[in-house]
């Protein structure tokens, strides 16, 4: 959950609490002229950090200002990694509906011809307790181009409920098996307070809106790196594919604290997503130190000639509850077996070395 200004680009994105959504502005540096063979942290300003890589281009994906004050998404565009590049706005909520509002952690997908855009959205009181699951559906082969809202997605059954669904938030998708999964954050019912625990849940698509089968529970806040703070949740989970293997990486704790962090669930080989059994949990795999705090809702990419594998994520600005948080990125490495090893997160300021191929 886009002003151009000359000679930088700033780019501002809403703020909503509970989860943390908040603005996203990029460092006021240029994108075309990168001469340092080094970067420091953070490279912007905000959190839920979405990145792809496309035919030679990163593309960023982010809640922002839209048309007439609404709500909107925004994607950027950039030959580096480094450096988040130039925004359009591609989506305004409505002015009334379902998603009206608290437009929450988008990520940009590519399946098949077309871009698809999952988000949170919600409707009504500032309680949060309408977020619900939503796509939107590129017109063109262009990422930053025109998209219409394939609508709200069905992630359980509540009769009772105002769009017939159960609440969830930070939808992200993956293949397995050549078959699309989707895997999001949500409440094991609806409920009328946003003070509710979050667990992980995992369905088959149809096609990139349609849910085709029952959800499934695959992650609880059970284990005591999980618990511990005011709401034990389980929220932005991302895939994470490499020789076979899958994982999900997600962010445990709460996000406007400064234990929030990752864990991780590993698929077993040969295993059925579907099944709570099939995942293996394990955590913390990424989390603050007393210089860096926060650490959490992270998605991965590959260096410019892929020799090198990258996390962009989010931390906060400081010790204290809120959404002050801003956007950092680092390579990581994999073990023996396969796994992904993150290592811990950099202090602000720290000379990183720029990815590998990342040209001057």
């Amino acid at each position: 959950m886009r002003r151009i200004l000359a000679g930088f680009l700033v780019i501002a994105f809403l703020d909503a609490c509970f989860t943390g959504r908040s603005p996203v502005v990029e460092k006021k540096t240029s994108v075309d002229q990168p001469t340092e063979q080094t970067f420091t942290n953070p490279i912007g300003k905000g959190a839920d950090p979405w990145v792809i890589k496309y035919k030679g281009y990163y593309y960023t994906c982010y809640s922002s200002s839209g048309e007439k004050g609404r709500s909107g998404i925004s994607v950027t565009k950039s030959p580096y990694l480094t450096k988040l590049g130039n925004a359009k706005i591609v989506w305004s909520s409505p002015e009334s509906g379902w998603n009206e509002k608290n437009i929450w952690a988008p990520e940009l997908h590519h399946i098949g011809k077309k871009w698809y855009i999952y988000y949170a959205g919600g409707k009504g009181a500032p309680s949060f307790i309408n977020q619900r699951a939503g796509v939107l559906e590129s017109v063109s082969e262009d990422p930053q181009g025109a998209y219409v809202d394939k609508g709200v997605i069905k992630t359980g059954t509540d009769d009772n409920d105002y769009v017939k669904t159960i609440w969830a938030i930070d939808m992200t998708v993956g293949k397995i098996n050549k078959k699309w999964y989707a895997v999001w954050s949500g409440w094991e019912k609806n409920n009328t307070t946003d003070k509710t625990s979050q667990h992980l849940y995992i369905a088959k698509l149809l096609n990139p809106w349609t849910i085709d089968s029952e959800r499934v529970k695959i992650s609880s806040p059970d284990q005591n790196w999980e618990t511990g703070g005011p709401l034990d949740l389980n929220e932005g989970p991302e895939f994470l594919q490499r020789n076979g293997k899958t994982f999900i990486i997600y962010s445990a704790r709460e996000s406007w604290t400064k234990e929030y962090r990752l864990g991780q669930l590993k698929l077993k080989g040969g295993s059925d997503p579907l099944k709570p059994e099939s995942w293996e949990k394990k955590g913390p795999v990424f989390e603050g130190t007393d210089k860096v705090f926060g650490v959490g809702h992270a998605s991965f990419t590959t260096s410019p000639d892929d020799k090198e594998w990258w996390i962009f994520y989010h931390t906060k600005n400081s010790t204290d509850h809120g959404w002050d948080r801003s956007i950092c990125l680092q390579p990581f490495s994999w073990d023996n077996k396969g796994e992904p090893v993150f290592g811990r997160p950099l202090p602000a300021g720290t000379p990183i070395k720029k990815p590998s191929g990342e040209r001057p």
